[in-house]
């Protein structure tokens, strides 16, 4: 026979792999109604579980609009009309442009951001990505999961506008508490802060707008205590004056307030925000927060008329705002942060002088909420990713989907993620069950005996788990995503615009690096869970013993006939955690706060894993509560290797990582 001769490759030919298909993450029985039920098991279901469980577990059975929202979201998610727009946003960073063609300030227009960012934020004011937890009349569910999952499902391809949406978020939450307040000194206030309400909450592009959140200054990142902006209240002269100079609206046609602000904030995220928060001091001494509006109306208040003959809005310029200078950061790139000075800005105060911190809190929740559960959903998309990698990877003339050592890794990469994720969304359960009625929205459900029924016993359990969340969920997604990336070999390193951007891990991995820092560092949430402790007001003076750890054993009792050993596990850890409490002066409390975070996490996430593989009972989710708790243990724990063999095993974790079809459990037989 002749031998054929070798051919070289080129750059178009040569060896190419079945490129991966990223599915959706989340896909919805009740959305495929119509279209066949062999279509919806054809589909295999959602290629991200844990959404199924989470939605299983803390909405009843008839939340249909919710299930068919998630659904179409996650499928918008990977529209390749809308990935342009966040490759478009990856790829064009914001510009500054601080000055008008001859030198003089340009107080008009000097931050650029892309079409693509413009866009993205557009998409998520249209599905509602904030807005659906305000809307008050859905009263059957839990509206706070709602939103999350949405966020869960969105904020990858989202390219950082989830930083403005949560900030969005909890500036809603704040303003929603003084909307009837009374007005006092600053006569129009309520007017102000409804018409800022509406528009935060709103799902029209045209009028919703987000919020920035300024309180970072030089002396130090999450310690406020030297905050050096000043606020001080107008005379009426000077009320008058700027009302002369037609200073006296803002933007939409609202009353500018009656205080100036003047200062210098170091970091400021979400900057082409059209109002924000911060904090200043007062002559009382303390700290007040303030709302402010970006913009203000200039000259005589009168609408001009465009080339098309339509009325066009007033003219406006910054409301005493000056961007320094943008952030040169390492990964949000899409995201204007900026450092902004402060000169003449005018505000209003919300709530009392002196209680800024008290009332800054209410925006700290929610965005310390976000950006744990934020984590989860990068960490849930780099799986993804990785799941549709090893179905077409070949290595060795096979794929790495059938490479026992490579399903063990992702396997327990999984197992981790199902743990963060859970402990995220229990967060975001107990935040709706704060804002919501427990026996309209979670007495008809599963999670009916994990979230407490007393609202002052779920405010203490949540204030001291929300701080553990957030620091130890966005440290795992991060090791976690560098897991993903490491998956992918090479091609996990590259900055993969290509296609959407849909496998650029390296992207999402360099925008969560900022969570484990952002809205406190794990030491400053170390400390917040010490005062949490040692705090007298919270649970009956012993917040401890009396909500957390009461709140544990009612939650593991109902577990106790199924995870005998686990619970055992979770016990001795909520022993270990005590004993260090129990005695301990408040600096040797935190010495060991790291230590403190990492006995919580255990109980937390172990608890609702077990919970959840409880009340749904489904052989996957046993395994996973199984191996995550057996891995908290204190104690060396193996499990017993006649328990199932080697082979046995990785068909297991074939489950876990890629889920289970007929053809993959063929294959995974033949090992």
């Amino acid at each position: 026979m002749t031998q054929r001769p070798l051919e070289a490759s080129s750059s178009t030919s040569g060896f190419f792999q079945a490129l991966p298909v990223l599915p959706p993450q989340y896909t919805s029985r009740d959305a495929l109604t119509g279209q066949g039920q062999a279509q919806h098991e054809s589909n295999g279901g959602s290629d991200d579980r844990v959404i199924d469980r989470v939605l299983s577990l803390y909405l009843p059975s008839d939340a249909t609009e919710v299930s068919k929202h998630a659904h179409h979201i996650a499928r918008v998610s990977l529209d390749p009309a809308v990935l342009v727009h966040a490759t478009d946003a990856e790829t064009n960073h914001p510009v500054l442009r601080p000055l008008s063609t001859f030198g003089e300030e340009n107080k008009n227009d000097p931050l650029w951001t892309t079409t693509g960012w413009q866009r993205l934020k557009e998409i998520g004011y249209a599905e509602g990505v904030v807005a659906v937890a305000y809307d008050k009349s859905k009263t059957t569910y839990n509206r706070r999961i709602y939103e999350f999952v949405l966020s869960h499902l969105w904020s990858s391809t989202g390219t950082m506008t989830g930083c403005p949406m949560s900030m969005t978020d909890g500036a809603a939450t704040l303003l929603g508490r003084h909307l009837d307040a009374p007005e006092g000194h600053q006569p129009g206030r309520a007017k102000v802060f409804q018409e800022a309400y509406k528009r935060l909450t709103s799902r029209d592009p045209k009028l919703a707008w987000t919020s920035g959140q300024w309180m970072t200054e030089r002396t130090g990142g999450s310690d406020v205590s030297g905050t050096e902006t000043v606020a001080n209240r107008m005379s009426s002269e000077e009320i008058e004056a700027d009302a002369k100079a037609g200073r006296s609206l803002d933007a939409v046609g609202t009353p500018l307030g009656p205080w100036k602000i003047n200062g210098f904030k170091w970091f400021s995220s979400a900057t082409d925000s059209e109002m924000a928060v911060l904090l200043a001091k007062t002559s009382k001494g303390g700290l007040s927060a303030f709302y402010i509006p970006v913009r203000r109306q200039v000259g005589a208040n009168t609408p001009t008329v465009n080339i098309i003959n339509e009325e066009a809005p007033p003219r406006t310029e910054l409301n005493g705002v000056r961007t320094q200078r943008l952030k040169n950061k390492l990964g949000t790139k899409s995201l204007p942060t900026a450092e902004l000075e402060l000169k003449g800005t005018r505000g209003y105060l919300i709530g009392e002088e002196g209680q800024g911190v008290k009332e800054i809190s209410a925006i700290l929740n929610i965005t310390r909420l976000s950006t744990g559960a934020g984590s989860a959903a990068n960490w849930g998309r780099g799986l993804a990713i990785a799941r549709a990698y090893s179905k077409v990877r070949k290595v060795r003339g096979g794929l790495l989907q059938d490479n026992p050592v490579h399903l063990r890794w992702m396997a327990d990469e999984t197992v981790k993620y199902w743990a963060a994720a859970h402990f995220g969304f229990l967060g975001v359960a107990l935040q709706g069950s704060l804002e919501q009625d427990w026996n309209q929205m979670a007495a008809n459900t599963k999670a009916a005996k994990l979230i407490p029924q007393e609202k002052a016993q779920v405010a203490a359990l949540l204030r001291l788990i929300l701080p553990v969340m957030k620091a130890q969920v966005s440290v795992a997604s991060v090791h976690g995503l560098r897991q993903c990336m490491e998956c992918l070999g090479g091609v996990g390193y590259c900055e993969n615009n290509g296609d959407g951007g849909l496998m650029n891990i390296a992207k999402i991995y360099r925008d969560n690096l900022v969570n484990p820092i952002w809205e406190g560092t794990v030491s400053v949430m170390a400390e917040d869970v010490v005062r949490v402790l040692l705090d007298k007001r919270l649970g009956s003076g012993d917040v401890l013993n009396n909500v957390f750890a009461a709140w544990v054993r009612s939650v593991l009792a109902s577990c106790a006939s199924t995870f005998k050993a686990e619970v055992a596990i979770l016990e001795a850890r909520l022993q270990a955690l005590s004993s260090i409490v129990s005695g301990a002066t408040k600096d040797e409390l935190l010495y060991r706060g790291r230590e403190l975070l990492e006995h919580i996490e255990a109980i937390v996430s172990g608890a609702a894993l077990l919970y959840d593989a409880t009340v749904n009972p489904d052989s996957i989710a046993h395994e996973i509560a199984v191996r995550w708790v057996q891995s908290k243990s204190l104690t060396a724990q193996t499990v017993p290797e006649s328990r199932r063999d080697w082979k046995s095993t990785v068909r297991v974790d074939r489950e876990i990582f890629l889920g289970s079809s007929e053809a993959e459990s063929q294959k995974a037989s033949k090992l």
